[in-house]
């Protein structure tokens, strides 16, 4: 056993707990002794709960039968979902010291498989725009530089795992915030089937289907490890079919055709030295038995945009209405989020039709264009961490950014069909600053994706280069 059990995997830390060669007692220490650390100029963690309450809980556990796969593992939860007894901000002052009744559908199995629930983890604004910071808990900083962006909005989750904060942790992704944070915090996140893991426990379940919660961690074993546990049917909402669990993995990837999208044929502008990066580490997959191709893109950008505005603004619109018809209330939405919700509500019925037909035709598309390839990969972001200190990149490469998060466009093609997509890191660039590549499969290849990752782990070990504050 090692002398630091913060460098085990979350499945080793469980197997060692259940074996009685690691106290869950002294994984809580060790966690919150880090947190104490290298927690305060990276700002990943907040609402923290009270140490000596949280070592009786270790304490308790140490004395309990194991009550399922994460017994003992110290989780800190995304500050957009609901931890029974936290506060759960959603970075708004309208929601600050709002206390949480009950977890959220996808909490709930993680702390009935034995995780102790430490605290929340940093988000934007009602997860608005792919940059966590807000005016209740302040900005989270990158791990690797201080001074810049770690991308959002499950970036407090990142920074965690890439602090060695947490070895799992769980996010949610609209428009790649389990992919965009993943790569710039070089750890690994999963954006899974869309129907896999409960969504939220109120609310409309058939019309608003493109975001999801996921797992975050910083090996493909681990995410596998978590999506078992978070991957229970609710009643009362949609499920895709039938999701065999993942279990362990074997890094099995053999044969596995991958589609480099690249820059979408050149109708995607990258800073440089992304794309060479991430071609790099395609060639890892090379070496791992895959066929890896350059194909023409599938689908109009232009079309793929339309159809993603249109929906995620009427999303919103419905979601944030009544905040924005407040006035009291609506002093405390930001401006991209007010610009969202005026967005939706000036959309007609057939405007939103419109935006779906585009988006079953992309779903046509994607089906042929999976009869030729297995996996298509692409960057998980067009842009470098760039300057905390900013709201949004306002022009990638010299193109401008019409909207708050276009510098994010890259992220879209899984997210509006629901599809699977793991991030993986791509290594550094030139400044030492990470970079991800989002490997995406068919809907229900979620344990394909996984083995995938898996091998490309096996073969590059990128978490293992460690920040620079630890």
């Amino acid at each position: 056993m090692t002398s630091d059990p913060l460098t085990l995997t979350a499945a080793d830390q469980a197997h060692a707990i259940r074996e009685g060669r690691l106290r869950a007692t002294d994984l809580m220490a060790a966690t919150l002794d880090r947190i104490e650390a290298v927690n305060g100029p990276l700002n990943a963690i907040v609402s923290m709960r009270e140490r000596e309450v949280l070592l009786t809980e270790a304490r308790a556990a140490d004395k309990a039968e194991a009550k399922g796969p994460l017994h003992g593992l110290p989780l800190a939860v995304k500050d957009l979902a609901d931890a029974a007894g936290l506060p759960t901000s959603h970075g708004s002052p309208a929601f600050s010291g709002q206390i949480a009744a009950v977890d959220s559908p996808h909490i709930a199995p993680l702390r009935a498989a034995g995780a102790i629930v430490i605290g929340k983890t940093n988000t934007p604004e009602f997860g608005l725009g792919s940059h966590t910071y807000n005016p209740v808990h302040g900005v989270t900083a990158n791990p690797y530089d201080l001074t810049r962006s770690c991308g959002g909005s499950s970036g407090g989750a990142a920074v965690a795992l890439a602090a060695g904060m947490l070895s799992i942790a769980d996010g949610s992704d609209m428009m790649g915030s389990l992919r965009n944070p993943a790569g710039w915090s070089n750890v690994y996140g999963m954006r899974p089937s869309w129907g896999r893991v409960p969504g939220g426990a109120e609310g409309d379940v058939f019309l608003h289907r493109l975001a999801t919660n996921g797992p975050m961690a910083r090996c493909p074993g681990d995410l596998a490890l978590q999506l078992d546990v978070m991957s229970v049917p609710r009643k009362g909402g949609l499920r895709g079919p039938d999701f065999a669990p993942v279990g362990a993995l074997r890094g099995e990837s053999a044969g596995l055709r991958v589609a480099w999208l690249a820059d979408w044929n050149g109708a995607l502008p990258f800073e440089d030295g992304i794309l060479p990066l991430c071609e790099a580490a395609l060639d890892v997959l090379g070496q791992v038995g895959c066929a890896v191709d350059s194909p023409a893109s599938p689908f109009s950008r232009e079309a793929l945009w339309q159809s993603w505005t249109a929906l995620r603004s009427w999303a919103i619109a419905s979601d944030k209405s009544p905040m924005y018809e407040d006035e009291t209330l609506r002093r405390h939405l930001k401006p991209e989020a007010i610009w969202e919700v005026e967005q939706g509500r000036a959309l007609s019925a057939l405007d939103v039709h419109a935006a779906s037909v585009l988006r079953s035709d992309w779903l046509r598309a994607a089906d042929a264009f999976f009869e030729r390839f297995d996996v298509i990969a692409l960057p998980t972001a067009q842009v470098w961490p760039f300057d905390k200190a900013l709201d949004w990149p306002k022009s990638v490469a010299g193109q401008g950014m019409d909207t708050y998060h276009r510098w994010m466009e890259v992220v879209v093609p899984a997210s509006l069909l629901g599809l699977p997509a793991v991030a993986v890191p791509a290594g550094f660039g030139p400044q030492g600053l990470p970079m991800g590549l989002q490997l995406i499969g068919r809907h229900g290849d979620d344990a394909r994706l996984l083995e995938l990752a898996e091998a490309y782990h096996r073969a590059t070990r990128w978490p293992e280069t460690r920040p620079p504050i630890l």
